[in-house]
């Protein structure tokens, strides 16, 4: 483990996880490197931890086209230890946590300034590190991409992910009628927790079982599947609906497009930091952190790897057997 202390100026050695080539997890390796020196707008931040994301698999695995050599991780919190100069909003000892910004797994790491999100005193840092980038693209999904209102019925395709659970628990708690769908039969106590319904993918009566709820179709589909998933959301989405594509874990759907002229149904996407910023917008983080004080995500249980053991998470993620929210722990 490395030594943590107070920035004071002397060369700092963090442990990072790199990959120099794509493939499966084995290709991560953790690595000590030389931090350097916060420069203007940026600051010192170690990092107590950091969250794995489905995004870090995609990267890894080359399907984004990440520049090599890399380091994972788009997601942590921790406690800053220096600020470089013009750095007004932040100081040394102050715990924050940020969401999207690329160089995550690491021990220490400097960071924009402006990318930093203050963490209240109830809000632990492993809470952070799990929820803020899955709870700020659920909040994206259910506040502007779609605004999520009492008695509209919403059908979630990748319900048992992180970003389905905490969106499905919270359009519940704005009034929707949720129905989680789960890509395996295992998975459905989990999605039933948080939903009104919950339906197999592979179920024969799924689409029969959808009109018993809204008869015309649901008012909007929030698809984080992709293609594997959009033949039903087409059929279960009604005439004049939505349906909101949030990250595509089996591939880009392939015929939505025709849709809008076809059954006029809007078609809706949009990255979280294209719509959250949290520099000049506290809301987005602040409705994150009361959802999470007021134990709405309660049964979302934190899984915590150390440092060391980031391949095992890649490993679970890969095989859909993680048991909970994953982050890595120093």
């Amino acid at each position: 483990m490395v030594q943590h202390f107070i920035y004071s100026g002397e060369a700092l050695m963090a442990h990072v996880i790199a990959i120099h080539e794509y493939g499966d997890p084995s290709v991560l390796r953790i690595e000590n490197v030389d931090v350097g020196e916060p420069g203007p707008g940026e600051v010192l931040l170690r990092q107590d931890a950091v969250g794995v994301n489905a995004v870090d698999a995609i990267m890894r695995e080359g399907r984004f086209g990440t520049p090599l050599p890399a380091v994972l991780g788009v997601e942590g919190a921790g406690v800053i230890q220096a600020v470089g100069p013009g750095v007004k909003r932040h100081a040394p000892g102050d715990r924050v946590g940020y969401f999207y910004s690329m160089g995550g797994y690491a021990t220490e790491r400097v960071i924009p300034a402006e990318a930093l999100i203050p963490l209240p005193e109830d809000i632990e840092t492993d809470q952070a590190a799990a929820f803020l980038a899955k709870g700020l693209t659920a909040w994206m999904g259910i506040s502007v991409l779609h605004q999520v209102e009492p008695g509209q019925v919403i059908l979630v395709q990748g319900a048992s992910g992180g970003v389905g659970s905490i969106l499905s628990r919270w359009a519940k708690d704005r009034g929707a009628t949720v129905i989680a769908v789960a890509g395996s039969k295992t998975k459905l106590p989990r999605v039933q927790a948080g939903a009104t319904h919950a339906l197999y993918a592979a179920d024969p009566d799924f689409l029969a079982t959808v009109r018993d709820v809204a008869p015309a179709g649901v008012d909007v589909v929030y698809d984080l599947v992709g293609q594997a998933t959009a033949g039903l959301s087409t059929q279960a989405v009604r005439d004049g609906g939505k349906i909101i594509t949030i990250g595509a874990a089996s591939g880009p759907p392939l015929h939505y497009t025709a849709l809008e002229s076809e059954r006029g149904i809007q078609l809706v996407g949009g990255s979280t930091p294209q719509h959250v910023q949290p520099a000049t917008n506290p809301k987005p983080a602040s409705e994150l952190f009361a959802a999470i004080r007021s134990g709405l995500f309660h049964e979302l249980k934190i899984t915590p790897y150390a440092f060391e053991e980031a391949r095992q998470s890649h490993e679970d993620l890969k095989h859909r057997v993680l048991p909970g929210l994953p982050i890595l722990k120093q």
